[in-house]
Protein backbone atom coordinates (compact mmCIF):
# COMPACT_ATOMS: atom_id res chain seq x y z
CA UNK A 1 0.00 0.00 0.00
CA UNK A 2 1.44 3.29 -0.93
CA UNK A 3 0.03 6.61 0.22
CA UNK A 4 0.45 10.16 -1.61
CA UNK A 5 -0.88 13.32 0.03
CA UNK A 6 -1.87 16.30 -1.73
CA UNK A 7 -3.72 19.70 -1.25
CA UNK A 8 -0.82 21.13 0.73
CA UNK A 9 0.47 25.03 0.10
CA UNK A 10 -0.05 28.37 1.87
CA UNK A 11 -3.09 29.72 3.85
CA UNK A 12 -4.29 32.71 5.62
CA UNK A 13 -5.36 32.55 9.20
CA UNK A 14 -8.20 31.32 10.33
CA UNK A 15 -8.63 30.00 6.49
CA UNK A 16 -9.69 26.33 6.14
CA UNK A 17 -7.47 23.71 4.08
CA UNK A 18 -8.47 19.86 2.56
CA UNK A 19 -5.61 17.40 2.38
CA UNK A 20 -5.95 14.23 0.53
CA UNK A 21 -4.45 11.19 0.96
CA UNK A 22 -4.29 8.61 -2.25
CA UNK A 23 -3.89 4.99 -2.04
CA UNK A 24 -2.86 2.31 -3.54
CA UNK A 25 -5.50 0.48 -3.43
CA UNK A 26 -8.21 -0.03 -0.82
CA UNK A 27 -7.47 1.20 2.69
CA UNK A 28 -11.03 0.02 4.21
CA UNK A 29 -9.01 -3.56 5.67
CA UNK A 30 -6.58 -1.08 7.44
CA UNK A 31 -6.27 1.81 10.50
CA UNK A 32 -4.94 4.97 8.80
CA UNK A 33 -4.53 8.35 10.42
CA UNK A 34 -2.85 11.83 10.18
CA UNK A 35 0.21 13.11 11.87
CA UNK A 36 2.15 16.14 11.34
CA UNK A 37 5.64 16.87 11.94
CA UNK A 38 7.70 20.00 12.88
CA UNK A 39 11.01 19.44 12.91
CA UNK A 40 11.61 15.92 14.84
CA UNK A 41 8.35 16.70 16.91
CA UNK A 42 5.51 14.61 15.47
CA UNK A 43 1.80 15.10 16.49
CA UNK A 44 -1.11 12.78 16.14
CA UNK A 45 -4.72 14.62 14.59
CA UNK A 46 -6.84 11.53 13.33
CA UNK A 47 -6.90 8.13 13.39
CA UNK A 48 -9.96 5.82 11.34
CA UNK A 49 -10.26 2.44 11.90
CA UNK A 50 -10.23 -0.31 9.95
CA UNK A 51 -14.08 -0.72 8.24
CA UNK A 52 -15.31 2.64 9.28
CA UNK A 53 -15.64 5.85 7.85
CA UNK A 54 -15.15 8.78 10.10
CA UNK A 55 -12.55 9.57 12.39
CA UNK A 56 -12.96 7.78 15.44
CA UNK A 57 -9.49 8.97 18.04
CA UNK A 58 -8.90 12.63 17.36
CA UNK A 59 -5.83 14.29 19.13
CA UNK A 60 -6.19 17.51 20.93
CA UNK A 61 -5.31 20.07 18.56
CA UNK A 62 -7.61 18.42 16.15
CA UNK A 63 -11.18 18.27 17.89
CA UNK A 64 -13.08 20.98 17.02
CA UNK A 65 -11.53 22.06 14.07
CA UNK A 66 -10.43 18.99 12.00
CA UNK A 67 -12.66 16.09 10.36
CA UNK A 68 -11.10 13.15 8.93
CA UNK A 69 -12.85 10.78 6.31
CA UNK A 70 -12.52 8.23 3.96
CA UNK A 71 -13.42 7.86 0.33
CA UNK A 72 -13.42 4.13 -0.20
CA UNK A 73 -14.32 5.06 -3.64
CA UNK A 74 -11.77 6.79 -4.33
CA UNK A 75 -8.88 4.78 -2.20
CA UNK A 76 -8.33 8.16 -0.56
CA UNK A 77 -8.57 9.52 2.89
CA UNK A 78 -9.66 13.48 3.42
CA UNK A 79 -7.91 15.39 6.04
CA UNK A 80 -10.51 19.11 6.32
CA UNK A 81 -8.69 21.32 8.22
CA UNK A 82 -10.48 24.83 9.69
CA UNK A 83 -9.91 27.79 11.73
CA UNK A 84 -6.20 27.21 10.89
CA UNK A 85 -3.85 29.41 13.09
CA UNK A 86 -0.11 29.64 12.37
CA UNK A 87 0.52 26.88 14.83
CA UNK A 88 -0.94 24.98 12.59
CA UNK A 89 1.95 25.12 9.82
CA UNK A 90 3.72 22.07 9.58
CA UNK A 91 4.40 18.83 7.56
CA UNK A 92 0.93 16.87 7.49
CA UNK A 93 1.34 12.90 6.93
CA UNK A 94 -1.22 10.06 6.01
CA UNK A 95 -0.25 6.75 7.55
CA UNK A 96 -1.55 3.14 8.17
CA UNK A 97 -0.96 0.95 11.37
CA UNK A 98 -1.86 -2.50 11.33
CA UNK A 99 -3.05 -3.05 14.70
CA UNK A 100 -3.77 0.22 16.85
CA UNK A 101 -5.70 3.08 16.31
CA UNK A 102 -4.64 5.50 16.92
CA UNK A 103 -0.71 4.54 17.45
CA UNK A 104 1.85 6.76 18.85
CA UNK A 105 2.79 8.90 16.31
CA UNK A 106 6.05 7.40 16.05
CA UNK A 107 4.77 4.30 15.83
CA UNK A 108 2.73 4.33 12.81
CA UNK A 109 4.05 1.06 9.95
CA UNK A 110 4.19 3.16 7.26
CA UNK A 111 3.43 6.69 5.98
CA UNK A 112 2.94 8.77 2.70
CA UNK A 113 5.92 11.08 1.89
CA UNK A 114 4.31 14.37 3.59
CA UNK A 115 2.90 17.55 2.65
CA UNK A 116 3.75 20.90 3.82
CA UNK A 117 1.11 23.10 4.96
CA UNK A 118 1.80 26.68 6.19
CA UNK A 119 -0.41 29.16 8.02
CA UNK A 120 0.67 32.97 7.16
CA UNK A 121 -0.22 35.87 5.99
Amino acid sequence: LQLVESGGGLVQPGGSLRLSCAASESVDPVNIGWFRQVGKEREGLACISKKTIGSTEDGDSAKGRFLAFRDNSKNTVILQMNRLPHDDTATYYCAVDKKRCPPAPDEYDYWGQGIQVTVSS
